[in-house]
């Protein structure tokens, strides 16, 4: 799947990572319907050619009035326990895990717009985000401490243009527990490798988030096991993944996607080592990325380890 140096002191083995993604189909078995956000999804949602599928409508009226439960809506009556909490703001959209508080996915729009301006990254402070149930939301106590940073999601110096956009990125909504060798350096490098991006493509969409992948202890048995920081136990992923849409001025969109261990990981190695095949993070993550791409496109390209091309049409593969 990818290329590790082998020996590296630097990197997880790659065989725990290689079990945890796995293979997955090819894209051209894809036949997803795009998901039902809700009337709150609006903003920068409204301008975002795919987002990852959501598994759970928005409001339990909305599932009242599609007859999901029941055709008197008694089930839902009292509310229901949870539901995918959606959150857009000027510069991303957000998909929030309330168990692990911190996001599922994160979905930003870059291009050299986006990445022009004067904000002043000094001037924005990390935050709880108050749209969270305080039972759900990460404080900034629980990463004092811990010995990991707050890593951005959607990243800070994506979002210059604007410094409300920038201060929104400071939500620890769209934080986890990163690091700090990865998040600064081999993570930072592949967020640089996705701002550079937009002077060869019309729209670069970044779509990032944890993961939480098993690994085979010493009994043969496969667990899945990470650690939680704070009072509020914000959980800290095993991973993180980046998945890239670049629109072309053609018309062609492209597909790369990463995904880095959360651990010390030399800079010095190129980035398309951690290239993997979109289906093994949708696996991983139990997220479908591109469900309504092929509508879009008549020509996809994913771009895997060692830069191998799968171009894909809809209906085949070639």
């Amino acid at each position: 799947m990818r290329r590790f140096c082998s020996g590296s002191r630097w990197l997880v083995p790659a065989a725990s990572l290689a079990l945890g993604l796995g293979l997955g189909a090819g894209l051209s078995k894809r036949g997803r319907q795009p998901s039902q956000l809700g009337a709150e999804a609006e903003g920068l949602l409204s301008r975002l050619p795919v987002v990852p599928v959501v598994a759970a409508a928005t409001t339990t009226s909305d599932l009242a009035a599609r007859g999901g439960v029941g055709d008197s809506g008694d089930l839902a009556k009292y509310g229901l326990p949870g539901l995918s909490l959606l959150r857009t703001r000027e510069s991303y959209v957000l998909c929030y895990d309330p168990r692990a508080r911190s996001a599922l996915w994160v979905v930003e729009q870059l291009n050299p717009a986006t990445l022009s301006g004067s904000s002043d990254r000094a001037a924005c402070d990390f935050r709880s985000d108050d749209s969270i149930h305080e039972y759900h939301r990460a404080t900034n106590a629980d990463y004092k401490g811990s010995g990991f940073d707050r890593g951005h999601l959607a990243a800070a110096a994506n979002h210059r243009w604007s410094q409300k956009a920038m201060g929104d990125t400071f939500y620890l909504s769209n934080v986890a527990p990163q690091n700090p060798h990865l998040n600064q350096n081999a993570w930072n490098n592949l967020e640089k490798y996705c701002r550079s991006l937009t002077k060869y493509n019309k729209n670069v969409y970044v779509c990032t988030g944890p993961l939480f992948l098993p690994r085979m202890e010493a009994d043969g048995k496969m667990y899945v096991k990470y650690q939680v920081i704070g009072k509020s136990h914000v959980a800290v992923p095993t991973h993180f993944f980046k998945v890239l849409i670049l629109e072309k001025s053609s018309g062609e969109i492209e597909l790369r996607s990463y995904v880095m261990p959360n651990s010390p990981v030399n800079d010095k190695i190129p980035l398309e080592n951690f290239l993997v095949p979109i289906e093994s993070i949708e696996r991983a993550s139990g997220l479908l990325f591109v469900p309504n791409i092929l509508k879009r496109t008549s020509k996809l390209k994913a771009i895997s380890a060692g830069s191998n091309l799968k171009a894909i049409t809809a209906g085949s593969t070639t």
